[in-house]
């Protein structure tokens, strides 16, 4: 059996701020279907997970960082809960906070660079070192992007040169981009020569290393890889270059956590009567939050912020109930402060209409998935998206943006879909969706045959993992030593 190592800063259930956390905490569980052993790295951050889980110290090292000595310790948890091994870096006092990303002001920590090269410096200093032996490395998003590089081109670790590597960019907005003169004393040795595999708009660009120095590209979904390559600013013709390793990979979910008939979060379970199961969490929802009976509940669950359209749904939402359209909405998320308080007048002034939740629980995104008659999603980008996903496996039908993934998941029901398609993203457009969603709610026929349709999709991680097996094939059978 092969080992993969992934390479990851979230992992689910340790530590996971968005959707790329779900996909590094399933998909090594389905690999080993195919002959694929794989384990997950990640900093030993202070989530209430990792602080509750025991772990026995592997390995305990130091490199030099900035001029300074960086100690740190690879751990192990013990934990049975996840069926992989899971590894955690402790870097002290750099990632020991409760928060993965943010600092208590809302914005991203400031030391960022500093935490990221750490740790991916002590995930290669701990590969040359470690009884482990890992014949596939697969980084995840420009937060490993600079491993590759690492591997192929730091003559300390020149060992791992012929060890092929994957990347998988999960949002590609993000590059990791630094001044060079803040991280340049942070990165470990390398030939002066190779320096421009990490130099872009005079920067340090950990994503577009990563995309020259992986052996291979992927993204999590064949759309979003068409529009990456289409128009991803500056990056774009590097992109384009590099075309002919790049693939888009469609995510999964993992339907054993997934599943409607076994959720413990929710209140009632799925035991073949779609009715009786949207019914019992549907009425939870309506008493939770006091809101209007005999009405289509329409939820959101996700981050405050440009991409995922949050802005212009509160505002569809205000113009829909001034013109005295009967539904309800619950919208779970939380991000930029204004929109936050947009939520919370919004609540304040349709209290019977309006259900609203400004941070993030678990149990709640759960039950809205399986009391909600639709799952509004108006993104402006989405790389995959996997609350449309999981909203069809509890019976709930999607409202999407015609974007990325969600092109590749919701088809529109006058297409005999899935949902209903947002092909043109604006205020308006999302408005006449909601009304297309109103009428759709009141055939009650055509509804029940939606939900049992979608209900009975298969988008489990087995298929997709079955993909990335074929994927590490290429390099694993072959050990094809890839060309400078």
């Amino acid at each position: 059996m092969h080992k993969v190592l992934q390479v990851c800063s979230e992992c689910y259930p340790a530590a996971k701020a968005g959707g790329m956390g779900d996909v590094v905490g399933a998909l090594p569980i389905y690999l080993p279907l195919h002959d694929i052993e794989a384990s997950v790295i990640i900093p030993k951050y202070k989530t209430k997970w990792i602080t509750d889980q025991k772990f026995k110290k592997l390995y305990s090292g130091s490199f030099t960082l900035d001029g300074m000595k960086q100690k740190f310790i690879v751990e192990q948890a013990t934990t049975k809960v996840v069926n992989f091994p899971l590894y955690c870096i402790d870097l002290p006092g750099l990632f020991d906070r409760p928060s993965i990303y943010l600092a208590e002001d809302g914005h991203g920590y400031k030391d960022e660079p500093k935490r990221n090269i750490a740790f991916q410096t002590a995930v290669v200093e701990w590969l040359i070192k470690s009884k482990e032996k890992y014949d596939l490395i697969h980084v995840h998003d420009h937060m490993t992007g600079l491993i590759p590089f690492f591997m192929q081109y730091c003559p300390k670790y020149k060992t791992l040169k012929n060890i092929p590597s994957v990347l998988t960019v999960h949002n590609g907005s993000y590059t990791g981009a630094f001044e060079w003169k803040e991280v340049e004393s942070m990165l470990p040795k390398y030939t002066k020569a190779d320096e421009g595999l990490l130099d872009w708009d005079a920067q340090v660009n950990s994503l577009g290393a990563a995309v020259k120095c992986a052996w291979s590209v992927t993204t999590v979904s064949p759309s979003y890889m068409t529009e990456l390559i289409a128009a991803s600013g500056t990056l774009t013709p590097l992109y384009h270059s590099e075309i002919a390793k790049c693939q888009g990979v469609l995510n999964g979910i993992d339907d054993n956590l997934w599943d409607p008939a076994t959720d413990s979060y929710i209140v009632d379970h799925y035991s073949g009567n779609w009715k009786k199961f949207k019914y019992a969490n549907k009425a939870y929802l309506q008493d939770k939050f006091n809101l209007y009976k005999r009405r289509p509940i329409i939820g959101f669950i996700g981050r405050f912020v440009y991409q995922k359209g949050a802005d212009l749904l509160m505002k569809a939402i205000i113009e829909s109930l001034q013109k005295k359209m009967k539904f309800n909405a619950i919208i779970l998320g939380s991000g930029e402060k204004d929109l936050e308080d947009e939520l919370t007048s919004l609540n304040k002034n349709y209290p019977r209409e309006v259900g609203a939740y400004v941070g993030y629980s678990e149990r709640l995104a759960r039950r809205i998935y399986a009391g909600c008659d639709f799952l509004v999603m108006p993104s402006r980008f989405e790389p995959c998206g996997l609350n449309q996903l999981y909203s069809m496996r509890y019976g709930t039908i999607p409202i999407a943006s015609h974007v990325g993934g969600l092109i590749d998941t919701v088809v529109d029901i006058s297409k005999k879909g899935q949902g209903i398609v947002i092909k043109e993203l604006n205020e308006d457009n999302i408005v006449l969706a909601l009304e297309r969603a109103i009428t759709l709610y009141k055939d009650k026929k055509a509804m029940s045959q939606l939900i049992e349709s979608n209900g009975n999709l298969n988008h489990s991680w087995a298929k997709s993992a079955g993909t990335y097996a074929k994927l590490y094939s290429k390099y694993l059978n072959y050990k094809t030593i890839k060309n400078d």
